[in-house]
C-alpha cells in the first residue's frame, strides 16, 4: 500500500508461503485470502518461490496465473558443496560413530513443522534399523513437549537437540548426517530441501506444497502423504539400510539442483523480471 501511495513504477511481491492454510479456522483462511487479494491488487507482479505457490495463489483466486513468476530461491551454493569437510569432526564432536546413520531435521521446534511425526516413526526405525540416530536442529516453543514425548517413547538415547544454531553450522550439520527428513505440515519449499540435496544427502518429505520439485520420488529422495508415520518410517528404514541407494539419491539432485538454487541465477531471473516491467511503467 504503501508503495502503491508513492507511485513505485515497479511493485513486486514474492510469496514463499501462503498465510492461509487447511489448519487454521475457516474464518481465519477467508480473512487471508481477502488481504492477500488486496495486496496482490496493489503489485505489478507477483514471484512464487515455487510452481506449487503460484496454483495455491490461482486457485485461492488471489490473482491471475499471469501475474505469476516462479523464481527458486537463491542461495551461495558452495558451502554446502564442502559439507563433507568437516564431517569427521562434527559427528565426533556430536558423539556419533562411523557405524551411526544420523537422521536430521532441520527447522523451528514449532506447530505444523512436524517434529513429533519424525519422533512417532522413529520407534519402527530403531527396531528394524537400531544404530539410527535423530538429530533435530533448531530451537523454539515445543521443545520441552517434544522432549517429554521422546521420553515416553524411551528412546532418548536415540536423539540430540543442537538447539539455535547459526546459519553457517547448517552446512556442516548436513554434512554430519546421513539422510534429511522434512515432516512440515505446510512450507512454500523449505530451503533445507535443496541444501541437503546438494551438500549430498537425499532427503525424506511429506509430499506438501513445493516439496515435490526438489524431492523427485525415487529420484532424490522419498516422498511420503503428509501425517503417514508409517509412510515416513518405512522410507527411512529404506534408505538407512543401503548407502548405495542414499547416494544415488544425492547425486542426482546435487545434479539437477546445484545451478538452479546458485544466488547468481536467481538475481539474474529478478533482473530480467524487473527489466521487462519498468518499460511498461
Amino acid at each position: 500500500m504503501a508503495a502503491w501511495s508513492l507511485r513505485v513504477p515497479a511493485i513486486v511481491h514474492t510469496v514463499h508461503g501462503a498465510p492461509f492454510h487447511p489448519y487454521q479456522s475457516a474464518a481465519a483462511r477467508a480473512a487471508f485470502r481477502s488481504c492477500e487479494r488486496y495486496a496482490a491488487g496493489k503489485c505489478h507482479a507477483m514471484i512464487s518461490v515455487a510452481d506449487a505457490m503460484t496454483d495455491l495463489m490461482v486457485t485461492a483466486g488471489v490473482a491471475p496465473r499471469e501475474k505469476f513468476t516462479t523464481i527458486y530461491s537463491g542461495m551461495d551454493v558452495e558451502p554446502f558443496l564442502q559439507a563433507d569437510q568437516h564431517r569427521a569432526v562434527v559427528r565426533r564432536r556430536l558423539g556419533y560413530t562411523d557405524e551411526h546413520i544420523v537422521i536430521g531435521k532441520v527447522a523451528r521446534l514449532f506447530s505444523l513443522k512436524g517434529q513429533e511425526y519424525v519422533i512417532e516413526a522413529a520407534t519402527a526405525v530403531i527396531r528394524e534399523v537400531p544404530n539410527t540416530r535423530f538429530l533435530f536442529v533448531g530451537d523454539g516453543t515445543l521443545r520441552q513437549s517434544l522432549q517429554q514425548q521422546i521420553e515416553r517413547t524411551g528412546l532418548a538415547s536415540h536423539f540430540q537437540f543442537t538447539g539455535l544454531v547459526s546459519p553457517q553450522q547448517i552446512p556442516e550439520l548436513l554434512g554430519a548426517m546421513d539422510i534429511v527428513v522434512h515432516a512440515s505440515l505446510r512450507e512454500g519449499l523449505a530451503r533445507v530441501l535443496p541444501q541437503a540435496l546438494i551438500a549430498g544427502r537425499p532427503v525424506v518429505s511429506f509430499d506438501i506444497d513445493g516439496a515435490r520439485e526438489v524431492v523427485i520420488d525415487d529420484c532424490t529422495g522419498v516422498l511420503v502423504p503428509p501425517q503417514s508415520i508409517e509412510g515416513l518410517a518405512n522410507a527411512v528404514i529404506k534408505l538407512a539400510r543401503s548407502e548405495s541407494l542414499r547416494q544415488q539419491l544425492a547425486a542426482e539432485g546435487r545434479r539437477r539442483f546445484v545451478d538452479v538454487f546458485r544466488h547468481q541465477h536467481a538475481s539474474r531471473q529478478i533482473r530480467t523480471l524487473y527489466e521487462r516491467l519498468l518499460p511498461a511503467r
